[in-house]
């Protein structure tokens, strides 16, 4: 208890401690650059110089103030617009009507060090009356800066646990539109969210999908490339390599240089800070490293400082986003004139020289603009520093309740925390016509001007506009590039290349190189039977089933049909040797017929020959129905024809077999067989068999009849037009019942062989069928192994084979003693009764 009381007093006690403490200024005073008294104060940083030299730590006395050079003439103008914006609020009458502005601007020399001070000073008054208590009050209610994203994140940080406004005109870094970490900063700029995309629309609309890119080293440099190096991957550009430099790392410009200098990337993003790219712009000048495409962005595409003839020479042609050029009416004459008469410390009118040296020196570089304004239209930023300006007064002119004719209530006390929350608010539109808002992230609305770096034809260099892109418009419009007046790099006309893999032509498929991008890689023809009909396509696409690829690769065409036609080599050569088979058999018959009086025709069963002629005629024929296209018909009738003609003619066959038999059993005593099988026996034989086989035919017509069919397993390249057996057990049946009556012929013409030698009918006989035996038997392997149209071939080869070999040996014979041998045609010489010779 007694802990928790002591505990209590001791709080207490150390509360009226602190606020009895007198407020002490602790080491010199960092005193603004310019300045103004008024009711309402409104800070603002920027880097009118850039380079800043530090003073002697040899700590042997106190140390100097630090000296800045090299005056950066745009954060000067920004400075002044600044200074004019406030001053043209002052005399309106309706605007903050009885309420003056006054502004502290600080000088940060380009440095982080001064960024601080300066910082640190618009915080805290720099004179304190004796007796002065601190209240905790900032006695400034609004801060316009910085200019770099680095610097204001430094800037916002610090301001951020006080609630002090922080409107920037150009930090556009994406992470400070963090409300959590920056809840009291906005800017009149767009976030480079917007600025990345793009970037990525313009490198996809030009069509290059391989690039460089290169960033400072700091928040806005890699924020920014983060965003478009996302935004690229979605639309499939490929980067090629993603280097980064700060400006105190000689080291690593060199090496990006290198870099630069040996890629095969013809297209340089470049997401470069200003003073940055000053140093990249000297680097590429003195390598004389020319004819890259750069693409810039709004921090220096637009920048006076850089188009200059040396650095024309190796950014010439160069496309970037740049904020939209605006003229502020009255400004331009401002910053030669009044701006020197009434905002400027340093006058000439001073009393002495000594104090005119005393006042004047840190102002001497300055005063050396004070004529020149012909870089105001130029500067692109100055409208958002306006903007920012007038959006404090806004804030301000409604926490004060302002009216028209009855002034604002200038006792009220506000505090920084009350001017964020009216920022949030404010809606209004400029002179200049643009609307002023900020949206839940504090940014303003994105509208960029996309440039040109070209060359007139008197010399001088301008920032040509060739298109826009405005997030305020609908998706499909806020995009718009005018490719025709564009000046590419080097002065060239017609648009740069820039590609890791040249683009894979019709017929072919990309195939990703391993370990490299995905823009990188090789054309693959495409496999046959399958196409690709656009360019860089991924895959190739499968031909359907009757159809397959061409040469090109880049179509599908109907498979050739392949069939034995009439008109082919080989056909040619079946069709020859099928006629010769029957012009052949038909001297036979006619050499027959014109004989048939003599003994050796009327000795084998004349009757019969003329029919087996008559059969041989019909298979020779019938080999001529399997040449040329099937049809449903064809495919029907050319089995079925060569089926009955072949069992006609060894029918024809296994007669003359049987009457050879007979007739030497006849010749026996006490046997009369003949009278059992005479010519109406061997007709109606003949007549038997061969209706078995039409029998046959029929069934296996009418169950499952043969088709054409489209082979197309065999080969991928073409269909085989061919005729399906319909019903295999019905053509099985067919060459079966074929088979049956061949081997029947060879048993009975193998019995007969024992016959005299005069009469040697079944010796032939014999030889036919073992070449028929042997065709027909050979056939069923070559057939089943043959391809496409050669198993048409090799049935007709059989056909033909058969024919030939039945007429060959049955009838050549018979021939050769008709022709040449007519001694030998006689009844005795068939009896085998030849004459004795006589001693």
């Amino acid at each position: 208890m007694f802990f928790i009381l002591y505990t209590l007093l001791l709080f207490y006690h150390l509360q009226v401690k602190a606020e009895k403490t007198i407020c002490q200024m602790m080491g010199d005073p960092k005193y603004p650059l310019l300045s103004k008294n008024g009711d309402i104060t409104i800070g603002g940083i920027f880097a009118i110089h850039s380079k800043e030299t530090l003073p002697s730590f040899q700590f042997t006395h106190k140390p100097q103030l630090l000296s800045c050079s090299s005056v950066t003439l745009r954060d000067f103008r920004l400075a002044q617009i600044m200074i004019f914006a406030i001053e043209e609020i002052n005399r309106s009458q309706s605007f903050l009507p009885n309420v003056s502005i006054g502004y502290k601007i600080y000088d940060t020399c380009g440095s982080r060090l001064s960024s601080m001070s300066a910082t640190m000073s618009l915080m805290n008054d720099q004179d304190f009356a004796a007796g002065d208590r601190c209240n905790g009050q900032s006695p400034i209610h609004a801060i316009i800066g910085e200019t770099e994203s680095s610097a204001t994140v430094i800037l916002s940080r610090t301001t951020g646990p006080f609630k002090i406004p922080v409107i920037s005109h150009s930090a556009s870094c994406e992470c400070l539109s963090n409300r959590k970490d920056y809840p009291s900063f906005f800017r009149t700029i767009a976030s480079d969210y917007y600025q990345g995309r793009a970037l990525a629309h313009i490198v996809k609309h030009l069509g290059w999908y391989w690039v460089g890119t290169v960033n400072s080293d700091n928040d806005y440099g890699n924020n920014g490339m983060a965003i478009f190096l996302n935004a690229t991957k979605k639309e499939g550009i490929c980067v090629e390599y993603s280097e980064k430099f700060y400006r105190t790392e000689p080291e690593k410009l060199l090496k990006v240089v290198d870099i630069m200098k040996k890629g095969t990337a013809k297209v340089i993003v470049a997401f470069v800070s200003f003073l940055e790219m000053g140093l990249l712009i000297e680097q590429l000048s003195i390598q004389n490293i020319t004819g890259l495409q750069v693409i810039g962005v709004e921090g220096w595409v637009a920048s006076n400082n850089y188009i200059t003839p040396k650095s024309f020479r190796v950014l010439g042609g160069a496309l970037g986003v740049a904020l939209r050029k605006i003229n502020i009416e009255g400004f331009s004459n401002y910053v030669i004139n009044t701006f020197w008469d009434t905002a400027f410390p340093c006058t000439e009118r001073a009393e002495n020289s000594s104090q005119y040296a005393l006042s004047c020196n840190r102002y001497q570089d300055l005063l050396m603009l004070k004529n020149y304004n012909e870089d105001v239209p130029e500067h692109r930023y100055s409208s958002n520093v306006y903007k920012a300006v007038y959006a404090v007064a806004y804030a301000l002119h409604s926490l004060l309740k302002c009216k028209e004719h009855e002034g604002c209530e200038k006792d009220l006390t506000i505090q920084p925390q009350q001017v964020v929350e009216a920022l949030k608010k404010v809606n209004f539109t400029v002179k200049f016509g643009d609307h002023v808002w900020f949206d839940s992230t504090g940014a303003a609305v994105a509208q960029y001007e996309i440039v040109n770096w070209q060359q007139d034809s008197d010399g001088s260099f301008q920032f040509k506009p060739v298109g826009y892109y405005d997030a305020s418009l609908p998706p499909h419009q806020c995009f718009h590039l005018n490719t025709e007046n564009i000046i590419w790099a080097g002065g060239q006309l017609e648009k740069p290349r820039s590609v890791c893999s040249e683009s894979c032509p019709p017929g072919t498929r990309k195939a990703a190189q391993k370990g490299r991008p995905v823009c990188c890689y090789d054309c693959i023809p495409c496999a046959e039977g399958e196409i690709s009909n656009e360019t860089d396509s991924s895959n190739c696409k499968q031909c359907p089933g009757e159809y397959w690829s061409n040469a090109e690769k880049n179509e599908c065409v109907l498979k050739a049909v392949e069939f034995l036609s009439f008109t082919e080599v080989m056909g040619i050569v079946l069709v020859f040797f099928s006629l010769f088979g029957v012009g052949l058999t038909l001297l036979v018959a006619i050499l027959f017929y014109s004989k048939k009086d003599t003994p050796i025709v009327k000795a084998n069963n004349s009757e019969l020959s003329f029919l087996l002629l008559f059969s041989l005629t019909l298979c020779f024929l019938c080999s001529l129905t399997f040449i040329g296209r099937p049809t449903e018909w064809s495919c029907m009738f050319r089995h079925t024809v060569f089926g009955i003609t072949f069992v006609l003619c060894l029918s024809c066959v296994l007669g003359k077999t049987i009457v050879v038999l007979m007739a030497f059993r006849a010749t026996l005593p006490g046997i009369n067989i003949m009278k059992w099988f005479g010519p109406a026996q061997q007709r109606l034989s003949v007549l038997a068999f061969t209706i078995i086989q039409v029998l046959i035919c029929v069934l296996w017509l009418t169950i499952s009849p043969p088709f054409p069919y489209k082979n197309m397993k065999y080969y991928k390249e073409k269909i085989i037009l061919e005729c399906s057996l319909g019903s295999t057990i019905g053509f099985s049946s067919v060459l079966g019942y074929i088979g049956i009556l061949a081997l029947l012929c060879f048993i009975l013409a193998f019995l007969a062989r024992t016959l005299p030698d005069i009469f040697n009918e079944a010796k032939f006989i014999t030889f036919s069928m073992l070449i028929f035996c042997a065709v027909w038997i050979t056939f069923i392997p070559a057939y089943v192994s043959s391809p496409g149209k050669f198993t048409v071939a090799v049935e007709i080869f059989a056909i033909l084979a058969s024919g030939f070999g039945l007429l060959f040996c049955i009838f050549i014979p018979k021939c050769y003693i008709i022709l040449f041998k007519p001694e030998l045609n006689t009844k005795q010489h068939m009896m085998g009764k030849n004459p004795s010779k006589s001693y």
